[in-house]
């Protein structure tokens, strides 16, 4: 339903903007986790991994000690988990969706014990398959397991059943619209093929110190030598870092984290050095820093060059990618961006910011555009006009509390609303380059237009300035 429609029946409502990329990302780590269990894992999204147990059981002392383990490592981080084992992933998929709790299927007992009650959306369908066996009064998978002749003594009556229903889903070529195909995987009569995922450990150095440190000097010599060594992961992986992460650990256990962001990739052990010198000015080291670590949690592959050769190419790019840094690292990482065009003839829409050293899009203009102010306010500001002319033209109007005469008017220049993106009764706007008697020069426009249907009087805005 509508979350108005929620919130009316329950006003106490909580509501969280859902975000599939995050929880793909978590699901994504979830999997990598559970290869605690198996030496391999899969995802099975939304909410799902499947994890290759084959001959690991024995190290937990058994299928259902490995089942109870998996439980309580789970019920420990907070998650709600059900598993279940079993020959095939399918099969596992359906025991842990629909099965008891725990479900074991061993590889010799008989699939139709645990698999014969459950419900044909055990098979990992879509919903309109379902609700054509339904129809078809087929409602578990013993059912359809029978209407298929699987097990029977005569192969070509048991040709014939599935002949059947093939007839009936031909035209449904993905696995979760074909019944028969999901069937098959689940009693292995078919192989399954997934997708694994493979870790990618993020190039990562570390100091453990004999001695806790506390002097500011002392500390910057162990981060450049961990900015050297992290220099020499990075050339053996063919990459540079875009971002930094560093980690102390105080003696007290609490842990003091350094985040920079750099514009491009670099593998300049000096550069780093420099950029978290102006981070590391607030430390408290309390009674002593015992370990300090380094991580690249963004890297981009960069090859190898020579300097003597790239020499000038090195003094235009790296040089500004260095200038970058230290702005973004002083100033913020928001604070220094690059203005782009867009493809918009709204002028608050015309351009927009993007990190600096980001490639610029290709962009189709959607000019050419007459004059426009050099400054353009961060929201168009009302204004009230005193005074118009018979066509509409600004006489006099008041902004920030100052009267101005105009002397000087051009245009109008009529600019619609983009119907693509904005509602039906967004009004179109007239803009007017002005002058006033101090020889200021002003953008306005009106919006709207008396008797267009779309509102009562036009409203007057100002939105830039001419030099």
């Amino acid at each position: 339903m509508l979350l108005a429609d929620a919130r009316a029946l329950c006003p106490d409502l909580t509501a969280v903007p859902a975000d599939p990329a995050a929880d793909l990302a978590a699901l994504e780590k979830l999997a990598l986790w559970a290869q605690r269990w198996g030496p391999w894992s899969a995802m099975d999204p939304p909410d799902g991994v499947l994890v290759d147990v084959t001959g690991a059981a024995h190290l937990l002392g058994g299928e259902a000690a490995l089942l109870a383990d998996v439980a309580n490592a789970c019920t420990r981080r907070g998650l709600r988990v059900r598993a279940a084992l079993a020959p095939t992933a399918g099969a596992a998929w359906a025991l842990a969706h629909y099965g008891p709790p725990a479900a074991i299927l061993a590889p010799g007992d008989d699939p139709l014990r645990l698999l014969g009650d459950l419900p044909v959306a055990a098979l990992r369908l879509d919903d309109d398959v379902l609700t054509v066996l339904r129809r078809l009064g087929i409602r578990r998978l013993g059912q359809l397991v029978g209407m298929t002749g699987a097990g029977a003594d005569d192969p070509q009556a048991e040709a014939a059943a599935r002949d059947a229903l093939h007839r009936r889903f031909r035209n449904r070529r993905s696995p979760a619209a074909n019944p028969l195909l999901r069937l098959d995987q689940l009693l292995g009569r078919v192989p399954e093929p997934l997708l694994p995922v493979i870790a990618r450990p993020v190039p990562m150095v570390q100091r453990r110190l004999m001695e806790p440190l506390r002097q500011r000097d002392l500390l910057d010599r162990v981060v450049g030598d961990l900015a050297l060594a992290m220099v020499r992961a990075l050339e053996a992986r063919g990459e540079g870092a875009r971002r930094l992460e560093l980690a102390l650990w105080r003696v007290d256990g609490e842990v003091l984290m350094r985040r920079i962001e750099l514009a491009a990739a670099t593998r300049e052990a000096e550069h780093m050095l420099r950029l978290f010198a102006q981070r590391l000015e607030d430390v408290d080291a309390g009674f002593g820093i015992e370990m300090v670590q380094l991580r690249a949690s963004w890297s981009e592959p960069l090859g190898l060059s020579q300097s003597d050769l790239d020499a000038a190419a090195e003094s235009h790019g790296t040089a500004l990618a260095a200038c970058i840094d230290r702005l973004s690292v002083r100033l913020g990482p928001q604070a220094v961006t690059r203005p782009v065009v867009r493809a918009s003839h709204v002028p608050e829409r015309a351009q927009g910011t993007q990190p600096p050293l980001a490639p610029v899009p290709a962009v189709q203009s959607a000019g050419p555009f007459p004059a426009r102010p050099l400054k353009l306010l961060d929201r168009a500001e009302p204004i009230a006009v005193l005074y118009a002319s018979p066509d509409g033209v600004p006489q006099r109007f008041r902004w920030r509390g100052m009267v101005r005469e105009v002397v000087r008017v051009e245009g109008p220049e009529r600019i619609a609303p983009e119907w693509w993106r904005e509602r039906s009764t967004t009004r179109l706007r007239d803009y007017y380059r002005i002058e006033d008697e101090g020889g200021r020069r002003y953008w306005i426009y009106r919006q709207g237009i008396a008797g267009d249907g779309r509102g009562g009087v036009p409203d007057w805005f100002l939105q830039g300035l001419f030099a």
